[in-house]
């Protein structure tokens, strides 16, 4: 028996993990002898882990060829419409206005016009039908390499979304949407070339960029604006069972809209393009979100996030692993990562077949 690496990509259900997997904070995530299975191998993903050790026969000559990540096509007829190039070039226009208004925190302005910054996301809002309408918009701009200003407008969206799901009052709507404008000022104040880096960072680098928290707090921390913007761009990496950063903070030590923000940034995170990968398949994202929610995320919030996300999806056609295409009919409420398919006359559940699984929404 040896061992060969081959990234995460290229992983498949069976294969035997050789050595032990941690994250960039050295948390074991994966333990050596580890059998894979779909819901392992979006583990890695999350934590954007790329390359694992994995036990071959000793008579495999060579590791699995590297395959070149494939864009998958989401929601394509959607955007040459007339309302998403309205909502493309709308949501561009924030972008332009959120930029000018970081750099101006981060050279020591203390007058931002937060109500009209607001204004701008809600409008945006306000022009789509719904809350699951925005979703679709935004999952048509998901090849968009943005690690800051676009990210930040998708976030403070998707907060609105399930602000709004959650009830908020009117007020509690407009701070948990600047609350996910502003989350990501800190990252400005990291070097580009962290920033920006195609591969895996090294553990000082990963530590640098976790700094973006507490860099955040403080460059907002002299503006006169509601604290929980403040709270929550140092906020939004805990996790309520104590496993983030920078503070290791649990349930209710963490701020109430930053809980929002972590779910809206995860999300968002996951579902988009970076550097380092393409985006990910939303039911990858949503199987993360069922198997570690209820610990890491407050459950009301996340709970509320994946009732809805689920009607979102219903009658989607997706693709499965095995290249079979077919659409959803419906969603298992409590696994709602693995709904039923309907492929011409016939009928795939995925719960009762676990060795076939979503990889693309069409």
């Amino acid at each position: 028996m040896k061992t060969v690496k081959i990234p995460v990509s290229q992983l498949s259900p069976g294969m035997i993990v050789a050595d032990n997997v941690y994250t960039f904070s050295n948390q074991l995530i994966i333990q050596a002898g580890t059998q894979l299975s779909d819901k392992i191998i979006t583990r890695l993903k999350f934590y954007s882990v790329d390359m694992v050790h994995i036990r071959v026969e000793d008579n495999t000559l060579e590791p699995l060829p590297i395959a070149p990540l494939v864009k998958e096509l989401y929601l394509e007829k959607l955007k040459g419409s007339h309302e998403f190039l309205q909502f493309n070039q709308t949501l561009l226009k924030s972008v332009d206005k959120l930029k000018t208004a970081m750099q101006s925190i981060i050279d020591g302005s203390t007058k931002i016009d937060m109500c009209s910054l607001y204004e701008d996301v809600n409008s945006i809002i306000t022009s789509s039908r719904n809350g699951l309408h925005v979703f679709d918009m935004l999952h048509c701009m998901r090849d968009y390499d943005d690690v800051t200003y676009i990210h930040s407008i998708n976030v403070a969206l998707i907060c609105n979304v399930l602000g709004t799901w959650s009830h908020f009052t009117d007020k509690d709507l407009e701070t948990v949407t600047l609350c996910g404008l502003f989350h990501d000022i800190g990252k400005m104040t990291i070097p580009e070339e962290i920033m920006k880096k195609p591969s895996k960072l090294t553990a000082e680098e990963y530590i640098t960029m976790k700094e973006h928290t507490v860099h955040g707090y403080n460059v907002l921390s002299p503006l006169d604006i509601n604290i929980h913007i403040k709270m929550a761009a140092m906020m939004h990496h805990e996790r309520c069972d104590g496993s983030g950063y920078p503070l290791g903070l649990q349930g209710k030590q963490i701020d109430k809209f930053a809980k929002i923000v972590m779910i809206a940034d995860v999300y968002d995170a996951m579902t988009s393009a970076r550097v380092y990968r393409g985006p990910l398949c939303p039911f990858e994202v949503i199987s993360v979100f069922e198997d570690e929610g209820l610990t890491k995320y407050e459950p009301k919030y996340i709970m509320t996030f994946l009732d809805h996300i689920m009607q979102l999806y219903l009658n989607c056609t997706v693709r499965l692993n095995d290249g079979t295409v077919g659409k959803i009919i419906l969603m298992h409420r409590d696994s709602l990562s693995r709904p039923v398919i309907r492929v011409n006359d016939d009928f795939i559940d995925l719960e009762a077949n676990h060795e076939l699984y979503i990889t693309a929404i069409l």
